[in-house]
């Protein structure tokens, strides 16, 4: 098979590598579509994220869907030809995290594209059976394949506890942002402001469910008195401004990925009880984001603003420095095809 393989900063080599052979409760699956990350173009550009440091080759791509062409012991071979959205982590099972039902927070978690684990811009990949979630066929290969950041959306509504009736203040018009913005207003949000430096992305939340949108830069947030606010931007102003804007008893729902350290106002936090928490992936999501889909509340195929296939891998990497990019989603193969 091809894999676009990441082989240091700044490289990407097309290589041939063998189709992997699923082991017992896994299933193969050739690859439909594969949704562009940050973390993608992090690694990428920098080589790491944080702790994560790439120091070998590298298939990236976490964000995927596919067709089940093959199924190793104990998975009913009726699987075969399920079209599916892949959940891109293998937890340990026997983990106390996963045990309790906090699977995304397993220590010893394998996750696609998360070094030294190979993720999904490859044409084959395997996963554990439960991890692959069939989809109708109303779905889109792309739509299947952005199921993944929409469980983070979904991750993050529920930490927020949004529900009828919520008022939200989200930080950061990028993919997470937005998806975010659908879910709440899904959810019955009736106030969702969203505020974005780019004014090019202030315009796209308002497609996308914000009730308001704001300019950080010129327009202050205190006030807005929130019943949540969600940080998909990852910047520290962003943050600091956006805990002033939550009422009494409040939630702070911190998802984008900034800086490892940085300060907050403490005393909001104290004097107005918050609850501030973060938001690592997602755990028992997809039912959920499958329902939004399927019933039309989400729209995930009108967010793809770029597309391209395995040997143009590098372009999609860069398509966020494109002016009014969203998400890039690379092509690997039709999902009517199987394994001959």
């Amino acid at each position: 098979m091809r894999a676009a393989v990441l082989t240091e900063p700044g490289r990407l080599e097309t290589q041939t590598r063998p189709i992997p052979t699923p082991a017992g409760g896994d299933v193969l699956i050739r690859v439909a579509s594969v949704g562009v990350c940050g973390s993608d173009a992090h690694y990428y550009r920098e080589g790491r994220i944080g702790d994560f440091v790439v120091d070998a080759p590298l298939v990236l791509g976490h964000e995927a869907s596919g067709v089940i062409v093959g199924v190793g012991d104990g998975v009913s071979p009726e699987r075969v030809g399920s079209r599916v959205s892949i959940e891109p982590q293998r937890p340990d099972p026997h983990s106390r995290e996963t045990r309790s039902g906090h699977y995304n927070l397993c220590p010893h978690m394998e996750f696609y594209a998360t070094p030294p684990v190979d993720g999904a811009l490859c044409e084959y990949v395997t996963i554990g059976s439960e991890f692959a979630h069939d989809v109708p066929d109303s779905v889109s290969d792309d739509a299947a394949a952005l199921f993944e950041p929409l469980s983070v959306a979904v991750a993050t509504a529920r930490k927020a506890g949004i529900t009828g009736g919520s008022r939200v203040l989200i930080a950061g018009a990028g993919p997470v942002g937005l998806l975010t913005a659908q879910v709440a207003r899904a959810y019955g949000a009736t106030e969702i402001v969203v505020s974005d430096v780019s004014a090019t992305r202030r315009a796209g939340a308002a497609r996308y469910g914000a009730t308001r949108v704001i300019d950080p830069a010129a327009e202050s947030v205190h006030d807005l008195d929130v019943d949540a606010f969600v940080d998909a931007s990852g910047a520290p102003r962003a943050v600091q401004d956006g805990l002033r804007a939550v009422r009494p008893a409040g939630t702070v729902v911190l998802v984008g990925m900034g800086g490892d350290e940085y300060p907050i106002p403490v005393s909001v936090i104290q004097n107005r009880e918050l609850w501030v928490t973060g938001v690592f992936r997602y755990a028992n999501t997809w039912p959920t984001a499958l329902e939004l889909v399927r019933t039309g509340r989400i729209d995930l195929d009108g967010m793809v603003t770029g597309r391209f296939d395995l040997d143009h891998v590098e372009d999609a990497l860069n398509h966020d420095r494109t002016d009014g990019a969203v998400k890039a989603v690379v092509t690997v193969t039709p999902s009517q095809e199987t394994l001959s």
